[in-house]
């Protein structure tokens, strides 16, 4: 029989353990409850993250003619595709790449992330860039419902498989009713009640997309509501982010959080401050560098000092998780020991502005920056270990008025002057713009190598491009090429040809200090 305008592919990808296998079944069940012809297959993937495998169910839209019998396809066939439904943003786009997402397709995809090795093991941010990903799935799908089936699945209580299975009846996909997958559902015996609240849940978001972007971001409402923050408080926060585009509420709802454990309530409305002006100054064309900018804003606020460090380690969430990773039974004893090796800098990074200038020139001119360094192996589940940690965490109400604070900050009102020029004037030189802090990490050895590879950057690409056209096309690719070579670089040997000379009795500092409190864009020596 010619049973080509009634043949239907629903092909499923799926990662290991989301219950792929049993999505398949449920279908398989749904199709011969309701008098249709069905064929299940599965094809595995390539290992990725936990193991990618699809899943491919061919049926017959209508019972099959007396005496006839299809024949369906083993594998699915591109272009021939009339359903895909993925569990994960990168899983669509691969649906997407291999040709199966087309003018026939309706495509059902989570909008969260699994990142895979490949993406954990760049040494900045190797992720690919969600927006890019789901701008692709709508282009070329007849019909894109996307969002986010992990958070849905997590309120259940249950497994991706069930919202998959709701989002494919909300849609209206499947011919047959609502009915029938409940019952199959109700038949499986394992998990129903969680399974049919993850089911009623995502058949909902499917069934009634929202068209427009919400006025509050249901995730950043919930990480708010997860950060343990006094009711009036949640209420404000929640209140500013609200005009912000629902991306930007998520990023800025993560920062503030952040930035009120890293020194306090203050100190987050500070950052909060510097997203509304960024916000302000993007236009609609620039939205991907105000995503970026935010959440690089976030990151740099919160600066790793010994103060942090210290801080995290006597966490007690910190041996809890110490504890987990090393199998320790009850009753076992869990000795952990820290390893230091400060040097001048880390101390002078800590002192009063003042002092730690002065105990840094003083180093400087006598050859012990990089040299005089102190090893120290410090228990920190003993007693005075501990109360040593807490010592330097117990310094956090101090640290505005520390050297490396007082550096950070001044670098970073340079760079957000800087952003806002060009979120008006540039979107893709803000783009790249915003990425630059990510040379910018840790302490010790690796902070003054992220000082040096800043202030080369910033020197080399960016000043000459916000003195003349930050809008070249040039610029941004230069730009973006010489910040690819400086991460590609973790032993900092392009600083090598820019160093700036040593100076006999001033040390180099990396961040821009306006003088006679007039703003500059160059970092000084």
């Amino acid at each position: 029989m010619n049973s080509q305008d009634n043949a239907y592919g629903i092909l499923i990808a799926a990662l290991g353990g989301e219950g792929g296998g049993v999505l398949a079944d449920w279908l398989v069940q749904c199709a011969l409850r309701h008098g249709l012809p069905v064929q299940a297959t599965s094809v595995p993937g390539v290992a990725q993250r936990t193991g990618a495998t699809s899943y491919y169910i061919e049926l017959l839209r209508e019972p099959a003619p007396a005496g006839a019998t299809p024949v369906f396809g083993l594998t699915p066939v591109a272009g021939r595709v009339d359903v895909v439904v993925a569990s994960e943003l990168l899983e669509a786009a691969r649906m997407v790449e291999r040709g199966f997402v087309t003018a026939r397709t309706t495509l059902l995809a989570s909008t969260h992330r699994i990142y895979t090795t490949v993406e954990k093991m760049h040494m900045a941010d190797g992720r690919q860039n969600p927006q890019r990903l789901a701008d692709a799935a709508r282009a070329l799908a007849r019909k894109t419902v996307l969002f986010d089936m992990e958070a849905v699945t997590t309120q259940a209580g249950t497994v991706i498989s069930a919202v998959m299975f709701g989002s494919l009846a909300g849609a209206g996909v499947l011919p047959w009713p609502r009915s029938v997958c409940e019952d199959v559902i109700r038949a499986s015996g394992k998990g129903v009640q969680a399974s049919l609240a993850g089911f009623a849940a995502a058949f909902d978001e499917a069934a009634a997309p929202s068209s427009a972007s919400p006025e509050m971001s249901k995730d950043a409402l919930q990480v708010l509501a997860d950060g343990g923050l006094p009711q009036a408080l949640q209420g404000e926060w929640a209140q500013r982010l609200q005009p912000w585009p629902a991306a930007v509420q998520l990023l800025a709802a993560h920062g503030a959080l952040r930035c009120r454990d890293y020194q306090n309530g203050a100190y987050a409305q500070a950052f909060l401050d510097h997203v509304q002006a960024l916000v302000s100054a993007a236009t609609p064309e620039a939205s991907a560098a105000l995503e970026e900018a935010v959440r690089h804003l976030a990151l740099w606020m919160c600066f790793e000092d010994v103060i942090r460090v210290a801080d995290l380690k006597t966490r007690r969430s910190r041996y809890a998780r110490v504890t987990s990773e090393s199998q320790a039974q009850p009753g076992d004893i869990v000795r952990v020991t820290e390893h230091f090796k400060p040097g001048v800098d880390e101390v002078a990074a800590v002192l009063p502005r003042a002092l730690g200038e002065w105990l840094v020139a003083l180093a400087t001119r006598r050859g012990w920056m990089g040299k005089a360094h102190v090893g120290l192996h410090i228990r920190s589940t003993s007693l005075w270990g501990y109360l040593m940690l807490r010592s330097l965490a117990w310094l956090r109400p101090l640290r505005p008025r520390s050297l490396r604070y007082a550096q950070e900050h001044e670098t970073l009102s340079v760079w957000l002057a800087a952003m806002r020029q060009v979120l008006r004037e540039s979107p893709a030189f803000a783009l790249v713009l915003a990425g630059l802090p990510q040379v910018l990490k840790g302490y010790g050895d690796t902070q003054a190598r992220g000082r040096l590879n800043y202030a080369r950057l910033w020197s080399t690409h960016v000043v000459p491009a916000l003195s003349g056209a930050p809008g070249a096309p040039q610029a941004a690719s230069d730009l973006s090429a010489a910040l690819k070579a400086t991460l590609a670089d973790p032993e900092g040997k392009l600083n090598q040809a820019h160093r700036a000379p040593a100076s006999n009795t001033h040390p180099v500092f990396w961040a821009a200090k306006a003088p006679h409190r007039e703003t500059t864009l160059t970092p000084r020596a």
